[in-house]
């Protein structure tokens, strides 16, 4: 079988299979049969004109776990998962138009319904939230920095950015203004994040916050009167036979029911996976859909201090037909597959980061209000040192060690991590320039 399923790195006949595979056509057929049930291979043609070929170019099967594994360590696709991207090989010739579909909306019932198999998105949960009672974000905070850095680069790089991951911390650390296209969509991927970890906990999860991360994501890349709007025009989707929902009023409906619904999640893993798939199928503005999914996603996450999602390492791709199965099938095991994968990579990437900084400061925790006050006095408004300290009204005992962990902040204040106290970066480089005065 194995033979066989490597003549069949291109398209073939059974009889040229089975030749190059040294066996008899009619075992020929019966092991392409099998294959094909599988999901390893794929068929097209019938009769005399049926032809072969593997399924997703080198990947093989894992015959214990009926699992599809890249050479290079990608995504494991399942079978269901294999099946689908085998259906999405066809040419688009051969596939159907479909249109939006909003029972995918309307037939899901929080606490009933899952997208996500539920042992799975309990076990993520598991895995991925934060281990003591924090307040809402402090997860998010802890690895704000790597954050915008890899949520930004990825995102963008799936849309097609050019930057390298260095390029976009340089892009970040230099707090720069770059004013091509792709330097753009970068800041504006990190001002995005910024206002998730700052404003996200105060504000939840609305609709209101939904469209002001795509008005964020989206500033300079097209016109003012449509960032966060509900688009009233038509929106087409390269590459795939879905034609999305066309009624301007009914859009907006939408959405709002599917931040409701995804409010009333209990599981923020679920919860994330539900407005990632959501809202990219529902396409509610006229561009920038699917970055303004991946950073909403990350909304539930940072209110239930669960890691973050950055979608490392995934393959433009991988991502596109992800997206084309639930378009044209309502299929959502590639995406699925794509999502857990992903996720857990993220839940590894920022545990580690958690564990390079030691145990968590008590101290930082219990003078959070305070320290974010302290330092908006001080560089954003110009007080002294003494008097941001006084103006805290902290007890004796606490006074000193409070100014040991304010000095701390203030040395290592940046352009880039300035979001947290509620600072603009022009503010920032101008304290910075004149000597970080306190």
């Amino acid at each position: 079988m194995h033979d066989l399923a490597a003549a069949g790195q291109v398209w073939v006949s059974a009889a040229e299979a089975a030749a190059q595979a040294d066996i008899s056509e009619s075992t020929a057929l019966r092991q392409l049969r099998r294959l094909v049930d599988r999901g390893q291979v794929m068929v097209e043609g019938k009769a005399r004109a049926t032809r072969y070929s593997l399924a997703q170019g080198p990947a093989t099967i894992d015959p214990i776990n009926n699992q599809s594994k890249h050479p290079a360590g990608g995504i494991p696709w399942s079978g269901a998962a294999i099946a689908l991207l085998q259906k999405l090989a066809a040419p688009m010739t051969a596939r159907e138009p479909v249109s939006y579909r909003r029972e995918l909306v309307d037939d899901y019932a929080p606490g009933l319904s899952s997208l996500l198999p539920k042992h799975v998105a309990a076990e993520l949960l598991d895995e991925g939230r934060w281990p003591d009672q924090q307040p809402a974000g402090t997860y998010a905070r802890k690895v704000l920095e790597q954050l915008l850095v890899e949520l930004s680069w990825s995102s963008s790089r799936l849309e097609g950015n050019t930057y390298s991951l260095l390029d976009t911390e340089r892009l970040f650390q230099q707090g720069a203004h770059g004013t091509d296209q792709d330097a753009v969509m970068l800041l504006n991927h990190k001002r995005a994040i910024e206002f998730l970890v700052d404003d996200g906990p105060m504000r939840g999860l609305t609709t209101s916050t939904v469209r002001n991360i795509h008005s964020l994501l989206m500033d300079g890349l097209m016109p003012e009167e449509q960032l966060g709007a509900i688009r009233t025009t038509p929106v087409y989707i390269t590459g795939t036979t879905f034609v999305p929902l066309q009624v301007p009023h009914a859009l907006g409906e939408l959405l709002e029911l599917i931040v409701a619904k995804a409010r009333a999640i209990s599981n923020p893993i679920e919860a994330a996976y539900f407005l990632w798939v959501q809202i990219a199928c529902l396409q509610p503005f006229i561009d920038g859909n699917k970055r303004t999914s991946r950073i909403s996603a990350n909304i539930p996450l940072t209110l239930y201090n669960c890691s973050p999602l950055a979608f490392m390492d995934v393959d433009r791709n991988d991502y596109a037909q992800a997206m084309m199965g639930i378009y044209e099938f309502n299929d959502f095991s590639a995406a699925t597959d794509l999502f857990v994968w992903t996720y857990r990579r993220s839940i590894k990437r920022y545990r580690a980061v958690i564990q390079s900084m030691g145990t968590p400061d008590q101290l930082a925790v219990r003078f959070r209000a305070a320290l974010t006050s302290a330092v908006g006095m001080i560089v954003g408004e110009g007080a002294a040192l003494d008097d941001a300290i006084k103006a805290q009204r902290l007890s004796d005992e606490d006074a000193k060690p409070f100014r040991t962990l304010l000095d701390e902040r203030l040395d290592a204040m940046q352009p880039y991590n300035s979001a947290r106290y509620r600072i603009s970066e022009e503010r920032t480089r101008q304290w910075i320039d004149a000597g970080r005065p306190r």
